[in-house]
């Protein structure tokens, strides 16, 4: 157990002091990120390599590392237009556990490998194993299924000491020390791991030609408000007026990086 000495009256304080002392010590997660750049890069080029030779990324969690990793996967398919198999999140206890809580589950080593077997998880694909304390029984038993099938496997953990360490090829370690409330890993430690999810699952679009620069033109136009981002993405990189991004758009049956391209080279849509 590690108090931290900066939040142990924090019962006793102003609320205006106590959503401060959070705010300091959410200000030094991203220094601890950064500590571990090294890592996320070669898991990313792990993770493209694998798509590119046709398999795929299984995030693997529970609590709170499962439910981000669940939102990391699947915000890919609308934000990057890739199929929703290419990144796939899977949560100790399922759907229940996404809506609400099932704790228990971490603790069923049994139930990793049913969860991954159900996905068809093969030796083509890489495990990407979320965990806070880098102990948690379901992921550890996830990435030792996975690795006994000939899968490759990323561990991303928040302390130096946990087995993950140990058990995964590439781990990931952002220790960022203490919790503002000792043990809740949903809050600094949290913050680490979506930090490191955005950045393995962004990277590694942007590497696989998902974006056009730093614009996310395979956009699936599913509303009204990505349909208007998806035009002003068009205007921004052809140099067009609007209408002439709605036709594009049109012609290009909702490809935001079809209608770009159609644009700026001055030709049809094929």
């Amino acid at each position: 157990m590690r108090i931290n000495a900066d939040t142990e009256n924090i019962d006793k304080l102003s609320t205006k002091e106590m959503v401060k002392i959070f705010n300091n010590e959410d200000k030094k997660v991203a220094n601890v990120v950064e500590g571990c750049l090294e890592s996320v890069a070669a898991a990313v080029d792990l993770m493209v390599s694998t798509v590119q030779k046709g398999g795929r990324v299984l995030y693997i969690g529970s609590g709170t590392s499962g439910k981000l990793a669940v939102i990391d996967a699947s915000e890919c398919p609308p934000t990057f237009g890739v199929d929703d198999n290419m990144i796939i999140g899977v949560i100790s206890g399922g759907v229940e556990a996404v809506a609400g809580w099932k704790e228990e589950t971490e603790d069923d080593c049994e139930l990793a490998a049913k969860d991954l077997k159900s996905r068809n998880l093969s030796s083509c694909d890489v495990i990407v194993g979320v965990s806070a304390s880098g102990n948690t029984p379901y992921v550890l038993s996830g990435l030792e299924y996975a690795s006994h099938i000939g899968c490759s496997t990323i561990g991303i953990s928040c302390s130096s000491t946990g087995m993950l360490n140990r058990t995964a090829d590439i781990c990931i370690v952002s220790d960022v020390g203490s919790e503002v409330i000792e043990g809740s890993t949903r809050l600094k430690a949290g913050t680490a791991q979506k930090m490191i999810l955005n950045m393995l699952s962004s990277c590694t679009m942007v590497k696989l030609g998902k974006t056009y620069g730093n614009l996310m033109a395979n956009v699936k136009p599913i509303n009204l408000k990505l349909k208007r981002r998806a035009i002003d993405i068009i205007m921004y990189a052809a140099g067009c007026k609007e209408e002439a991004a709605l036709e594009a758009f049109e012609r290009a049956e909702g490809n935001a990086k079809a209608a770009i391209l159609m644009l700026i080279n001055d030709i049809g849509a094929k």
